[in-house]
């Protein structure tokens, strides 16, 4: 059992995308008229009324199953997991449709909901991720249903993004980070597979509080991956050459720093090596570390001052 959430301003195309599939199946409604898609539609809308603060009031969570499930997976089976996921997730008294597909060969229906309950208040979504994740696990074992194998066990070639970015986002973060000594390293190996990195910072300090990796037109934050791919959990991999000790850098776009020639053995140096030209630290490092031929110079500068 996997839950994914989304949230949108309306619920004209949502509604009209879960209903549209061919063989979708209205197995369950609170609080709309549903004689059709149009008054289940304005059923949603005049609600929102109640909060028109409120930016995206459309709450959509997709919940799907293992194919071993199948067979236990009744529509009155799927109701009830829906209807206890939403009691968990503290998605009550409000209007909401369950929908199942039959458009994949694992069973799953959709679950739209109206983020301003009855009474015109928000349905908090604080830590809905976190908390969708544990309330799974617990239906999961509450009900005896299938658990995976993780993320390996995923039909990469059947995902669709996304989510398939997200996969390939991880299978090469987990490929290259026990490869890379630092920071720069993994970010060399990841940009030859067309993914980039980028760091979050605290306000103006040169503190790091996160991490997202970009792919194509897809972002994800770490942790939105993998629960070990978090800032903090990936730092850990490279111990003294982690990010947090290497110091002072800040992520810059516009003008990337140059790298100077180095001699082997200082490319795996952040300090030196600027994390591949996306991070410079507060000045160059070529004005922190003079060059040999200018300390030769200044060691024969002395030494004719003391002939003298």
């Amino acid at each position: 059992m996997i839950g994914k959430i989304k949230k949108g301003s309306g619920f004209k195309g949502c509604v009209n995308y879960v209903l549209g599939k061919e063989q979708a199946a209205l197995l369950h409604a609170e609080g709309v008229l549903t004689e059709s898609r149009g008054d289940i539609i304005r059923s949603f809308c005049m609600q929102t009324g109640m909060n028109p603060d409120l930016k995206k009031p459309v709450g959509h969570i997709a919940l799907s199953y293992s194919a071993v499930d199948a067979p236990k997976l009744t529509d009155e089976k799927m109701i009830q997991l829906a209807q206890e996921y939403m009691r968990e997730m503290k998605i009550t008294d409000t209007q909401y449709i369950i929908v199942r597909h039959q458009d994949r060969e694992h069973p799953h229906v959709h679950i739209v909901f109206n983020r301003i309950d009855n009474n015109g208040k928000t349905i908090s979504d604080k830590n809905d991720m976190y908390r969708n994740e544990q309330v799974c696990k617990k239906l999961k074992a509450k009900h005896g249903l299938y658990f995976a194998g993780g993320k390996e066990q995923v039909k990469q070639h059947r995902l669709k993004e996304p989510d398939k970015s997200k996969y390939e986002i991880y299978h090469a973060v987990k490929n290259e980070i026990g490869k890379s000594r630092n920071w720069q390293q993994l970010q060399g190996r990841l940009a030859e597979k067309g993914i980039t990195i980028r760091f979050k910072y605290k306000g103006q300090t040169n503190e790091v509080q996160g991490i997202s990796f970009s792919k194509g037109e897809y972002t994800f934050k770490g942790s939105e991956i993998d629960r070990s791919f978090s800032f903090s959990k990936l730092d850990k991999c490279f111990g003294d050459a982690g990010l947090n000790t290497a110091g002072n850098y800040r992520q810059t776009v516009s003008v990337p720093v140059q790298e100077p020639a180095q001699t082997p053995g200082k490319a795996d140096n952040p300090l030196l090596a600027g994390l591949g030209g996306l991070f410079s630290a507060s000045s160059s490092p070529a004005d922190e570390m003079p060059d040999d031929s200018f300390l030769r110079k200044k060691k024969k500068k002395k030494k004719k001052q003391l002939k003298l």
